[in-house]
């Protein structure tokens, strides 16, 4: 193979790249600008500032031993991001980053595929290999820096120049449609790499906050139970309590304490960010997962004023909010006695909870159960067969692959399980309802997209999120001795109202009369009024 220089390898290479794995980029910029004879010529210099960028970014990051390795790694992470936002419509943020991170193996293999083994291998592999063995012609140290100057400083004219040129539609790009550089590949996903990083392993020396540190409970004779259900991607306009045609919630509707709330919406769009935010009472600041994990959160507070909290998960884990609590873990069959393989099913994590509350004599208590429940892309794995009651569905994580009707249907049999398993919640409430006041509180961590304008799974930005991915399913039960406390059809009247995850942490406080100055009356649903 005849030897070439290492400026030819990145311009090589980063063609490629533009060519090659920016077609999201591309599909989703002729969305708005059509591909006409009017815009054609900004659609091609849209490649030819990117080109520029990314030859710009290779060259200032090369040198003898630098330049293959970087183009290798760039060219590994422009495949995986090129097959994830054409499959699914994500984009590859520090939040989808993170997810990535905490995600499991059993999740991570619900998302293999022969289309992602296709991606990767000309995407990636073969692309790598050539760049491995292409002999580079060797120069000098001062010609090196000579030719990445000059290569640095064509770069910047080229894409000064070319914005320059078609000012007009760049003003209106930046400005008006900033969410489209997120397709970017792979200048988006590095610089989201780069600043997790940045935030996991150079964090700030921010102090932890305590908060609450005043709290208190005064005892009464009636002790407090509440079972709060984190559900996992769970959108409420799949759920028959909110009006959905399909009967997904054939038990709960049965359920006459039930308050059901049409509209909740999440602080984030995937767990790793709406899990520490709706525990916190930082609002809509907490979608700031730095800013969450840095100061207690509601459990904590309740944890201080002597409540026993128990956290019990099914799914990756609770991201940080039962750190300094009782932790159980239920997704392996080691712990969870209702599993189908390596599938452990939600309804797991009650076996031998009525021996914790029964062991517990004193004090109130709050159990944490955090579902599995809808995770994708996978849905038809989060259900037994035997809750299988809409057919035909989807048994493929290629959910582009499905038709609207199987993809819908996978879907809608997990939220059935889960109205089974709430029911169930609510049976072992019931058999409590003598010793405490009981509640149960369920709000799913985010919605799901199920392909409507070509967009699966969630985690999109909420800045660009569809309604699907924020708008969820949230409901209380009250049980006899709570309605003593707590006006049940107060309650109903409020179920059209407009909630949050921000309503969340004052809503605990207010159920087990938590006396703080962090406590907002306001935000708290049964006490509101």
């Amino acid at each position: 193979m005849k030897p070439i220089s290492t400026t030819s390898l990145i311009i090589i290479t980063s063609l490629f790249l533009v060519l090659f794995t920016n077609f999201t980029f591309f599909s989703k910029v002729t969305e708005i600008y059509a591909f006409n004879g009017t815009n054609i010529l900004f659609l091609i210099s849209l490649g030819v500032v990117l080109f520029a960028l990314l030859v710009l970014l290779f060259t200032l990051l090369s040198s003898k031993y630098t330049t293959k390795p970087f183009l290798i790694t760039f060219m590994i992470i422009a495949a995986f991001s090129a097959y994830f936002m054409h499959s699914y419509q994500v984009v590859i943020d520090d939040s989808m980053i993170q997810n990535a991170v905490q995600t499991n193996i059993n999740e991570s293999l619900d998302l293999f595929s022969w289309q992602l083994v296709i991606f990767v291998l000309f995407l990636a592999i073969l692309p790598s290999i050539y760049i491995y063995k292409q002999p580079l012609i060797n120069t000098s140290f001062k010609e090196a820096l000579k030719i990445k100057a000059l290569i640095s400083m064509l770069s910047v004219s080229v894409i000064i120049i070319t914005i320059l040129i078609f000012g007009s539609y760049y003003s209106s790009f930046f400005r008006e449609h900033k969410p489209l550089r997120f397709y970017t590949n792979p200048t988006f996903p590095i610089y989201n790499i780069g600043k997790y990083a940045g935030t996991t392993f150079f964090p700030k020396n921010t102090a932890f906050i305590k908060v609450g540190t005043d709290v208190k409970i005064v005892p009464n004779n009636d002790r407090k139970l509440m079972i709060m259900v984190v559900g996992e991607a769970a959108r409420a306009d799949h759920f028959s309590l909110n009006g959905y045609h399909k009967d997904t919630n054939p038990k709960l509707k049965k359920e006459s304490d039930l308050v059901n709330f049409t509209d909740a919406t999440s602080c984030g769009t995937s767990t790793a960010v709406s899990v520490p935010c709706m525990f916190s009472f930082l609002g809509n600041d907490g979608a700031n997962t730095e800013k969450a994990r840095s100061q207690e959160n509601v459990l904590d507070v309740l944890n201080r004023a002597g409540v026993n909290i128990l956290w019990r998960d099914n799914n990756s884990d609770s991201k940080g909010v039962a750190v300094r609590l009782k932790y159980e873990n239920f997704r392996s069959p080691d712990t969870n006695t209702v599993c189908e393989g390596n599938e452990c099913r939600d309804e797991g994590m009650l076996k031998d909870l009525q021996t914790y509350i029964d062991n517990h004599k004193n004090g109130d208590i709050l159990i944490v159960l955090h579902q599995m429940g809808n995770h994708g892309p996978a849905y038809y794995k989060r259900y037994p067969k035997n809750y299988e009651k809409f057919t035909p569905t989807c048994k493929t994580n290629q959910l582009e692959q499905c038709s609207k009707e199987e993809l819908s249907n996978a879907y809608d049999n997990a939220i059935l399980y889960t109205d089974d398993f709430l029911t169930k919640v609510i049976e072992l409430l019931k058999q409590n309802d003598d010793t405490f006041q009981t509640v149960m509180f369920y709000s799913s961590d985010h919605g799901e997209s199920l392909g409507e304008n070509g967009i699966y799974l969630h985690g999109l930005p909420k800045l660009i999120a569809p309604d699907a991915q924020t708008h969820i399913g949230m409901m209380i039960w009250l049980g006899e001795k709570t309605q003593q406390r707590i006006s049940l059809d107060t309650l109903k009247q409020l179920h059209n109202n407009s909630y949050s995850h921000a309503n969340l942490p004052h809503t605990l406080l207010g159920f087990y009369g938590a006396q703080t100055t962090i406590y907002n009356k306001k935000l708290d649903i049964v006490n509101s009024n």
